[in-house]
């Protein structure tokens, strides 16, 4: 499991960075007498002085061809003071989203690239353990344009993309990076208006996240959405400023497996979200530091009830990760599914115990 370490902040929106290299090759010529060479090398580099611009010129048109394609289909998204973007999902008028976005409000003003005037959309449902929410617009404007999405296993370290969305609340906004990892699992803050979900997965790019941003949508060159830009790095040493070029991206195989079942069944059925079914708080040692998850309380029928835990038990490992925290406990269970077999060893009457768990499903 690759789990970041930094400590997140929540954004209303992501947006992009400075990154674009151009890697040019050229043939070369080795025959002829030193007067030749001289001559082919200077023809060679004329070629290359050439080509550079015309491979800018095929890069400056392809950045043109994705947003032209792209951006139609990104929104922003006003729920009461709170602002942020969408991505339109269907030509239903449905709008995915974060889950901190729409926040605890049921109806939004909705603004699209295109549209004339401000429209209205309502609430489907909002799925906080993921971060993830869907809206639907009252009235659909002719000509709403549904974005596609990408495929999660094609995305790779250095892929070029785009950031969509209304950062700072300049809509239609669009800035460049690159995807600077993949597979990360963090954590969002619950302070200030976060979910506090634990979200495996997740795209790392080097695209700048701003307030607004969130909600918006990371664009591959193939004009795919890839990814809903959610989360920041924060650096504490600079009292919890912006990282610069880190942020997180809520991958699309995700969202649209969130998406599609909130618009079919009005919630998420089947979350694919490891759990142990307990209520649960950190516990510190005589140090002061994170020692184990207390166990509060204990679901009936649940993973841990079946695994003979109760309240009152420390749990200090899961399978082959220490735990110390709650953080570190839903990061581990981010990595897993719900029926995979594992160990959680635990703390009751200080001595210790081991017990075979099956996880549930959140």
């Amino acid at each position: 499991m690759d789990t970041s370490r930094a400590r997140l902040r929540r954004l209303l929106a992501p947006v992009a960075v400075p990154v674009c290299s151009l890697l040019l090759a050229t043939g070369c010529s080795d025959a002829g007498s030193g007067a030749d060479r001289g001559s082919g090398s200077a023809r060679e580099g004329d070629t290359a002085q050439a080509a550079a611009p015309r491979a800018a010129s095929d890069l400056q048109a392809d950045y043109e061809r994705v947003i032209k394609d792209v951006l139609p289909s990104v929104v922003q998204i006003q729920a009461g003071d709170a602002l942020g973007s969408g991505v339109v999902y269907d030509d239903k008028g449905h709008i995915v989203t974060n889950a901190h976005v729409v926040g605890d409000g049921k109806s939004f003003r909705v603004t699209t690239a295109r549209a004339e005037g401000v429209l209205t959309a309502k609430l489907v449902s909002s799925y906080p353990e993921q971060d993830l929410a869907v809206v639907e617009l009252d009235k659909v404007p002719e000509g709403l344009r549904a974005a596609r999405f990408g495929d999660s296993a094609k995305v790779e370290v250095g892929q070029i993309v785009l950031a969509m969305g209304s950062p700072l609340g300049l809509s239609s906004s669009v800035t460049q990076g690159i995807v600077s990892g993949t597979g990360r699992t963090v954590t969002e803050s619950g302070s200030g208006g976060g979910t506090g979900a634990t979200i495996a997965d997740m795209v790392q790019t080097s695209a700048a996240i701003n307030p607004g941003n969130s909600g918006g949508a990371l664009v591959n060159l193939d004009g795919r959405v890839i990814g809903i830009p959610t989360l920041a790095a924060t650096d504490p040493g600079l009292g919890d400023s912006a990282a610069p070029g880190i942020g997180f991206a809520i991958p699309a195989s995700m969202v649209s497996t969130v998406a599609g079942q909130i618009i079919k069944d009005g919630k998420v059925t089947d979350s694919g979200r490891a759990a142990l079914g307990i209520v649960a708080r950190t516990v510190v040692d005589d140090s002061y530091r994170p020692a184990g998850v207390a166990v509060v309380e204990v679901s009936d029928g649940g993973a841990a009830d079946d695994a003979g835990l109760r309240a009152g038990d420390v749990i200090t490992r899961l399978g082959d990760t220490d735990i110390t925290t709650i953080t570190s406990l839903s990061e581990a269970l981010a990595a897993m599914r719900p029926g995979e077999r594992t160990k959680v060893t635990y703390t009751r009457d200080g001595a210790e115990h081991t017990a075979e768990v099956t996880l549930g499903e959140q």
